[in-house]
């Protein structure tokens, strides 16, 4: 007999996340329209389809494949009192063994930035990689300029530790980028080898 697995999701006081839908297409693409000049200057260059539906939905079936391999987590941000798109934040390169250990990374519509969403949804995502998922350690980076992602990240309890060169492109460009992480707290230093 098949059984469905229930789809992840993470409740916080005022959202819900979860994984991406087709249904959720006009309003990640007309958020994204709108926050274009917002966001453009901290993420990858956006291809010439980044707002089509055809591009939306395989993100949306990639969402779902790393899911289901354990690669990564996807989630929307979801406000609960309208079930309106208010960004993403991803939980991607999930390492398992010795590792265990993610990469953490995030946007938020203009018309939502600076409401705290963005900490909700990261307190969150990080409790539930740490209390489900068992990992270990959460990272992030950003750019040195980007003083909303870093201030975000030193809230949500990230500790800054050092600086990689040419670490991704960004609108075109290598830029360096800051690192952060956060570390699971029962398991600083200790080791399970008897």
């Amino acid at each position: 007999m098949l059984t469905r697995r229930r789809k992840p999701r993470v409740e916080t006081e005022r959202m819900l996340l979860r994984l991406p839908m087709h249904s959720d297409y006009r309003d990640w693409s007309e958020l994204r329209a709108e926050s274009r000049d917002f966001l453009v200057p901290w993420e990858p260059a956006w291809s010439e389809d980044h707002l089509s539906r055809r591009a939306f939905a395989n993100r949306v079936y990639w969402a779902a494949r790393a899911e289901g391999a354990g690669t990564a987590l996807p989630f929307f941000l979801i406000r609960k009192h309208d079930a309106r798109v208010l960004g993403a934040i991803t939980l991607d390169n999930i390492r398992r063994g010795p590792a265990q250990s993610g990469t953490l990374g995030y946007w938020v519509g203009a018309r939502y930035a600076r409401q705290g969403y963005m900490r909700e949804a990261i307190r969150a995502v990080v409790d539930h990689a740490f209390g489900v998922l068992d990992l270990s350690r959460i990272e992030a980076a950003c750019l040195p300029e980007n003083a909303a992602s870093r201030g975000v990240l030193e809230r949500s309890g990230f500790k800054y530790e050092g600086v990689a060169q040419a670490y991704l492109q960004i609108n075109g460009r290598w830029r360096n980028h800051v690192l952060y992480s956060n570390l699971r707290p029962d398991r600083r230093g200790r080791t399970d080898v008897g």
